[in-house]
C-alpha cells in the first residue's frame, strides 16, 4: 500500500522528490493547471525546453495537466537536477492525490529514484579519481 501524505490545513497531496543534490516539496490542489514553482511560472522559472518538459512529463502520464495546481518549493543543486527533482516529488503527490494513479506511475518509472550522486574527493588526489601528473624528473 502507499503512503498518503496531506497537509493538515489545505488538504493538499504531499510529496518530496530527490535527484543529486536537489530537493523538491511538491503540493498538489484541485486547480486548473497552475504550475508555481518557487514563487515563479514553470516557464518563468526553467529556461531550458528540455527541463519544462522534464516536469511536464508526469501531469502528461497520467492526463492531469488541467485538473490540479502544483505548488513547488526546490532548493540545491542546478536546473537539471531540480527538474528531475520536481518530476518524482510531483509523482508521489499525485499518488497521495489519487491512489488509482500508482500503477501508471510506477510503469513510467516516475517513482524510481535516481541515486546517482556526484563522487567524493579522495585524499592524495586532485579530484574523485584524478590523480597528480607524473613527472619523471
Amino acid at each position: 500500500m502507499v503512503a498518503v501524505k496531506r497537509d493538515k490545513i489545505n488538504n493538499d497531496a504531499l510529496g518530496t522528490g530527490r535527484r543529486k543534490s536537489s530537493v523538491a516539496r511538491v503540493r498538489v490542489r484541485p486547480g486548473t493547471g497552475k504550475v508555481t514553482v518557487n514563487g515563479r511560472d514553470l516557464t518563468e522559472y526553467f529556461a531550458t525546453a528540455q527541463d519544462r518538459s522534464t516536469v511536464a512529463q508526469t501531469l502528461q502520464a497520467v492526463g492531469h495537466q488541467e485538473k490540479v495546481d502544483v505548488i513547488v518549493r526546490v532548493s540545491g543543486g542546478g536546473t537539471t537536477g531540480q527538474a528531475g527533482a520536481i518530476r518524482m516529488g510531483l509523482a508521489r503527490a499525485l499518488v497521495s492525490y489519487d491512489t488509482e494513479l500508482f500503477p501508471a506511475l510506477r510503469d513510467g518509472g516516475f517513482l524510481t529514484r535516481d541515486s546517482r550522486m556526484k563522487e567524493r574527493k579522495k585524499y592524495g588526489l586532485r579530484g574523485a579519481r584524478r590523480g597528480t601528473q607524473f613527472s619523471k624528473r
